[in-house]
């Protein structure tokens, strides 16, 4: 069999990567528990389940329901706080020879600060900490953080702690999702990642109750993806020169390309992981057959192919 040809590394801003392809925060657990299926070192990056500064339970179960081949979830980012990781699940990863990102959450501003300067003393292993700031606000019982650009901005900046590169992970459930990215971008933020999941519900036809334990939840999988394309796209025509990671219902080579050309510089891969735990090394596999087959020397020779010359 032929070796690929095509160089598959890619930059994140200041993250080298061996390739573009990573898996996405809440799908593959806090630790190696993707190494059964797969070398974890071959991805890009592994991007961890959410950490808070403290342990956090969840929400109350049911927790997941499927619907129409994607998946609604309120798990409710529970995690064992940011100590424990440290201690217990981080030295796996990096004796699976992973490149780590952390995604860190909190409901203040202060715990954000909190959550990213307990990761500040990690081994080298961790090369990024992405700032989920699509959580609620108890400082502003109005919004979640990602639905307002001075609440982003002020959690973005207080990731600053962790000192390390701080990717913005962005909900599409906004009226303008660049006005929030310039205001992460104005914070510090080294990349975006887009996007998180799309506000939804679902409710038994039969007996009324509603599906998930805490009424709605967040949608992910194949029914967000032209909505996570769309704001690459939105996010690489307003900012060209901003690190861009895109997500949300990637399955297959073919989808991560779109991203790729929609203006990605990275991609993640998630609920198609709960159907094919190695999905993300086979979405890798194949983006470097495609690349191949067709000639391309680099993968990074795709980004932003669909907004011309100007926005490679």
């Amino acid at each position: 069999m032929t070796r690929p040809t095509t160089d598959m590394s890619v930059r994140v801003g200041s993250v080298e990567l061996p390739n573009p392809v990573m898996t996405a925060s809440g799908t593959s657990g806090h630790a190696d528990e993707l190494a059964a299926y797969f070398d974890l070192s071959e991805l890009g990056a592994v991007v961890v389940k959410s950490l808070s500064a403290e342990p956090w339970a969840g929400n109350p179960a049911p927790r997941v329901h499927e619907s129409g081949g994607s998946m609604l979830n309120s798990v409710g980012l529970q995690n064992p706080g940011v100590e424990e990781w440290l201690e217990r699940d981080l030295p796996r990863l990096e004796a699976r020879g992973a490149r780590v990102v952390a995604s860190i959450w909190g409901f203040t501003v202060e715990s954000y600060d909190k959550a990213a300067a307990m990761l500040a003393s990690a081994s080298d292993a961790l090369v990024a900490v992405e700032v989920n700031v699509s959580c609620p606000n108890v400082e502003d019982r109005r919004q979640m953080f990602a639905h307002s650009p001075t609440a982003t901005a002020e959690a973005v900046a207080a990731a600053a702690s962790a000192r390390r590169p701080r990717w913005a992970k962005l909900s599409p459930n906004v009226t303008d999702i660049t006005e929030i990215a310039a205001a992460a971008l104005d914070a510090g933020a080294d990349a975006l990642t887009l996007v998180n999941t799309v506000m939804a519900m679902a409710i038994d036809p039969e007996t009324g109750d509603l599906r998930l334990g805490a009424g709605g939840g967040g949608l992910s999988g194949p029914a967000i993806k032209p909505v996570a394309v769309r704001a690459v796209y939105d996010c690489r025509a307003a900012f060209p020169d901003a690190p861009i990671v895109g997500v949300g219902g990637i399955s297959g080579a073919p989808d991560a390309v779109e991203f790729l050309r929609a203006g990605a510089d990275a991609v993640q891969v998630g609920t198609a992981t709960f159907g094919d735990p190695r999905a993300p090394r086979r979405v890798l596999r194949d983006l470097e057959r495609w690349c191949t087959k067709r000639g391309i020397p680099r993968v990074t020779d795709l980004k932003g192919s669909v907004h011309g010359p100007a926005g490679r």
